[in-house]
């Protein structure tokens, strides 16, 4: 993973450090927020949260994705220190196209993870090993990761960053996502509270 630059960011939250790293090995662009000294040892707020053009920048209500985003900000903001990675990786990895496919298998009726597989896709096809070289840009080996993942837990420690809490990050249930949040919980094991 290549560092190519940093600028400010002012939020609605915060004023925000934003880095800009590119895969060599996909060309794909990652970002990074930092708010704060988070090179001073400690376990740092963090959310690794993946690309959700949908939920993030026309406010889907088919997930949880734009909520948990700027849930995450907020606390970050709150806390005065802390990091977000933004993994370019749409759709649990399996681009915006397909991901637009997969909603029309679901509007028939399958599910989020049933949708990925007739599309020929695992349920899940996201990398967390990009995060090691981000962190360590900053020198974060501890997170307190806000995430209900418990997969995204398991690779962060597989990739030797410790999480030395795990912050739920429970958001935006509603009638439109209901499904999709009982699917995550049921078939891919993610810690969620009951249905609506």
């Amino acid at each position: 993973m290549d560092y190519i630059a940093s600028s400010k960011l002012p939020t609605p939250w915060a004023e925000f450090s934003i880095h800009i790293f590119v895969d060599p090995a996909t060309s794909k662009e990652h970002l990074a927020l930092t708010l704060g000294d988070v090179s001073d040892g400690k376990p740092v707020l963090a959310r690794v949260h993946s690309e959700c053009l949908t939920g993030d920048a026309l406010f889907s209500q088919r997930c949880d994705c734009g909520a948990q985003l700027e849930t995450a900000l907020r606390a970050i903001a709150t806390e005065g220190r802390g990091v977000l990675l933004y993994l370019r990786q749409e759709g649990r990895g399996i681009g915006l196209v397909n991901k637009i496919r997969a909603y029309q298998l679901q509007d028939a009726g399958a599910d989020t993870v049933e949708a990925n597989e007739r599309l020929g896709f695992p349920a899940d096809m996201r990398r967390y090993d990009l995060c090691k070289p981000m962190l360590a840009k900053f020198g974060i080996s501890a997170l307190r990761l806000m995430t209900n993942n418990p997969r995204k837990v398991r690779a962060m420690e597989k990739i030797g960053v410790q999480v030395s809490e795990r912050i739920p990050i429970q958001v935006n249930r509603n009638p439109f996502n209901e499904n999709y949040l009982s699917t995550k919980a049921t078939k891919l094991g993610h810690w969620l509270k009951e249905r609506l």
